[in-house]
């Protein structure tokens, strides 16, 4: 198997000059680099070695605790001491106070390297956030340090068997007796559940409080012991068998009057659980994109050195010299450089603050297309390699099963493509989307990568979709036009930075191919 190898220099060219981080006025482009460079370093020596051995061990269920498998502990240990759970936690609660910008870097590195362990930590960001906004002054001061040293991880518990993204149909019950909460009731498919790692976890979970639909949800945060260093009555009841992500536990939980303490006010916890769900959709992108670039990597350097066939000239030639075979490697390279860039660009427009309206309308085309890139780019990944990328030895057979689940949690791809038409598009979000293609458009009156037509026609969709009677019916038509209209824009940008990128002859070439494609131009060369 190839080692693996961060992709620095492509994160750091669409951070800086295609989402352009620089009009943010925390961002520091040369830290963000040495961070990135750090992270990179401890992922490649100590997180990649873990993946193959962990997808083939995977997790154990032991006298109803959770075993990781060999060696994840101690990389876990190094990765708390060196301080990067607290990354973006406030330098008062123990963290270094960086944005989500910078945790983008590493969280695409991690997730190329071994997304069943970035899967089990990644939740802190979230659960930190989700405390910041609505937890009590007392509570951040308790639970948040914990997190940011590495000593407790997070959870996300909202599925439950009977509810998934219908939540109005939770049963699981928040009961207050005195001054104290209690939990009761199962949830299902909680990634990190449990696991033999952190000293402690922090259970963000959603329950019913009232018998009000959604308004009677509220959140809670229930650790797994209790203030005396008891267990808390939280069992694990089963580790799911699944396709991909075997060294991450997903976990079924049983509440049995568990302890637990309100995050926010009774029946606003739908609200408070977004804050989480929000930061893991953006991250579920990410880990999208990272399995574009790791596809691409792999599949490249195959192709490089698999000699086969002949060429013009009669000789031998490696398969990267087929065109059939530089096409799929083209467009395994496009799907992880554009969806990066679509991500990416979601994250600035989060952390710029003030009007959110566009980063909600690029959250749901961020999460469907980028998962949908890392799929497609193992899919073709395969491919290049032919009868090898079926075998275990290579890893793109991994990627496929790992990557597969990302167009499934935190939100069905579909749920958003519905989102999209049925909520955002008529209202102020839709109208910012808008505005940001007019910008784009604007920008290039005189250019070589003129944006005109893709925005009349995605204006003619947008149209037809406002006098349809059911625009469910077109979500995922009208999904596939905006995040093509959208990429258009952003490979626009990529070819007029590429003299910023290290290697700018492929930026411009893969742009070329893009925009003319999109234009239905014949493409040669």
């Amino acid at each position: 198997m190839k080692p693996f190898s961060a992709p620095l220099d492509d994160i750091l060219f669409s951070l800086n000059h295609v989402a352009r981080a620089g009009s943010l006025p925390h961002w520091d482009g040369d830290l963000a680099c040495e961070v990135g460079k750090h992270f990179a370093a401890f992922a490649e020596e100590q997180l990649a070695p873990l993946n193959e051995p962990g997808d083939r061990l995977g997790c154990r269920l032991e006298g109803g605790r959770v075993r990781m498998p060999e060696g994840f502990a101690e990389a876990y240990k190094a990765y708390a001491e060196q301080g990067w759970p607290g990354l973006t936690v406030p330098e008062q609660l123990g963290g270094q106070g960086l944005d989500g910008t910078v945790l983008a870097v590493t969280s695409e590195i991690f997730s190329g390297a071994n997304h069943s362990l970035q899967m089990v930590t990644g939740l802190v960001p979230g659960a930190v956030s989700t405390l910041l906004s609505f937890g009590t002054a007392e509570q951040q001061a308790r639970f948040i340090p914990s997190l940011a040293s590495g000593e407790a991880l997070a959870t996300m518990c909202l599925t439950e068997p009977e509810a998934g993204s219908d939540l109005a149909r939770i049963r699981c019950k928040g009961v207050l007796s005195g001054d104290c909460w209690s939990l009761t009731g199962e949830k299902i498919f909680i990634s990190g559940g449990d696991q033999d790692m952190s000293d402690k976890i922090h259970h963000l979970v959603l329950a019913r409080t009232s018998e009000e639909g959604v308004k009677g949800l509220s959140l809670f945060i229930s650790p797994c012991t209790r203030a005396d260093g008891s267990r808390n009555a939280i069992s694990v009841t089963r580790i799911e068998e699944k396709m991909g992500l075997h060294a991450s536990p997903t976990c079924q939980l049983a509440f049995d009057g568990a302890e637990a303490e309100l995050i926010g006010e009774a029946g606003a916890g739908l609200r408070a659980m977004f804050t989480l769900m929000n930061h893991a959709r953006v991250d579920v992108a990410l880990q999208g994109v990272a399995h574009a670039a790791r596809a691409f990597d792999i599949a490249r350097g195959y192709a490089g050195e698999r000699v086969q066939g002949r060429g013009p000239d009669g000789k031998p030639v490696t398969i990267d010299r087929h065109a059939d075979v530089r096409r799929m490697l083209d467009e395994i390279d496009a799907l992880a450089l554009g969806g990066r860039a679509v991500a990416h660009l979601t994250l600035v427009a989060i952390e710029a603050g003030g009007d959110q309206d566009l980063a909600e309308f690029l959250k749901p085309v961020a999460k469907v297309f980028c998962t949908e890139a890392g799929m497609r780019a193992a899919e073709l990944g395969m491919q290049v390699l032919g009868g090898y990328g079926y075998l275990r030895e290579y890893g793109l057979e991994q990627i496929y099963r790992d990557a597969r689940i990302t167009a499934i949690y935190e939100g069905a791809n579909g749920i958003h493509e519905k989102a999209l038409v049925t909520r955002l598009l008529s209202g102020p979000a839709g109208r910012a989307f808008e505005s940001f293609l007019v910008e784009e458009c604007a920008a290039r009156q005189s250019g070589a990568y003129k944006l005109d037509e893709a925005l009349e026609t995605w204006r003619g969709a947008r149209d037809r979709i406002a006098e349809s009677a059911d625009p469910a019916l077109w979500a995922h038509d009208f999904m596939s036009l905006t995040a093509a209209t959208l990429v258009s824009c952003l490979w626009a940008r990529m070819a007029e930075a590429a003299d910023r990128h290290p290697d700018p002859r492929r930026i411009r070439r893969l742009a070329d191919r893009a925009l003319a494609l999109r234009d239905g131009q014949a493409v040669f060369g």
